[in-house]
Formats: structure tokens, C-alpha cells, sequence
């Protein structure tokens, strides 16, 4: 089974659980939280930009369009493609789309 750490939002102080196999977005979204914006969910879009303020994680494959090579070496991501591999604290960067 997957390590499990804890998330925390920088503004909010909400906490929630995620597993190191899961991205940070779509474990907030299983828990039915809303503390991060939700977009493409594919690494596309840059509705659920993050800067991570500690921890240490993964990330998959996100747009240049969204997160430039500069933006990730200073910790900002996509949640959709973040693996946490400790606890983490994160500010979000993304806004909510209108629906």
C-alpha cells in the first residue's frame, strides 16, 4: 500500500490525506474538498496552479504553456500532476473557471 501524507493549504490551514500513488488534486476531490480549482485534470489547462512552500514530491507531465521550466524550479506546479512524497504545504495560484 502507498504511503499516506498530509496536505495542508496555506490560506485556508485546511489538511487533507493523500497517498503518494494519487495526485493531490484528484485525492482532494475524492475527500470532496474544494480548496484547489479543478480544470482539465489533464496537466493542460493551469486551472489547479500550486507553488509548494515545503515538502518533497513528483510531478508528472505538465504543459510549458501553463508551468514554465523557471515556475517549476520555484516549486509551482499542477496539482492534477502532483505526487506528494512527504507532508506538503502548498498556496493556491489557480482560479475557479465559471461554469
Amino acid at each position: 500500500m502507498a504511503a499516506q501524507h498530509q496536505v495542508r493549504i496555506e490560506v485556508s490551514g485546511e489538511t487533507f490525506p493523500c497517498n503518494e500513488d494519487r495526485s493531490v488534486l484528484s485525492s482532494m476531490e475524492t475527500q470532496g474538498r474544494r480548496a484547489i480549482p479543478v480544470g482539465c485534470r489533464g496537466g493542460g489547462c493551469g486551472a489547479c496552479r500550486v507553488q509548494i512552500l515545503s515538502g518533497t514530491f513528483e510531478v508528472r507531465r505538465m504543459s510549458r504553456a501553463c508551468v514554465s521550466e523557471h515556475d517549476q524550479a520555484q516549486g509551482i506546479v499542477l496539482a492534477c500532476q502532483l505526487y506528494p512524497r512527504s507532508d506538503l504545504n502548498l498556496q493556491v495560484l489557480g482560479r475557479s473557471r465559471k461554469t
